[in-house]
């Protein structure tokens, strides 16, 4: 016997609106900074902002009317976008990588990658953790000696890094 609720399904209206509105918040942050730099035209041609504020203007209005239109539909239909289980496998991953970007502030991209790589090695991929840990310290390595110094593109550091010089 399943759990009472566990099946159920989530409709469309919820996720539609909230990615038009977070889309049209996007649009109107764009629109505002384009102006900012400047939209015009200048002696050397367009200025910094006079593309992104065109793009911003054609995502302000298409999240606008999506979100429009399901508020006008909103009793009409409510088709299914994904059952509960399903979102519990996108919280699953989507978690994880919030918590990764707050360990990027805190301690450095490359020991940050070293915690998530070794996390979704183990977790989610069933592996060793011999065998995680080799991999999680190899690819921030790679990464490392790829953008840090054949590249010369600095990625964020933190305290680790700080304590053997690098």
């Amino acid at each position: 016997m399943s759990n009472p609720g566990q099946d159920e399904s989530v409709g469309t209206r919820w996720p539609e609106l909230f990615v038009a509105l977070l889309l049209l918040a996007a649009a109107v942050l764009v629109i505002t900074d384009s102006l900012r730099v400047g939209i015009g035209w200048s002696d050397d041609g367009p200025r910094s902002g006079y593309f992104p504020f065109y793009i911003g203007i054609g995502l302000a209005g298409s999240s606008a009317w999506i979100a429009l239109q399901q508020l006008l539909n909103w009793q009409r239909h409510n088709e299914e976008f994904a059952e509960r289980g399903q979102l519990m496998l996108v919280w699953a991953i989507c978690w994880p990588m919030v918590v990764f970007v707050g360990l990027v502030a805190a301690l450095g991209i490359y020991v940050a990658s070293v915690v998530l790589i070794a996390y979704f090695m183990v977790r989610h991929g069933k592996h060793k953790l011999p065998y995680a840990m080799a991999v999680a310290i190899g690819v921030p390595l790679v990464c490392y000696l790829t953008f840090e110094r054949w590249f010369l593109v600095p990625l964020p550091k933190g305290p680790f890094e700080a304590l053997f010089g690098l």
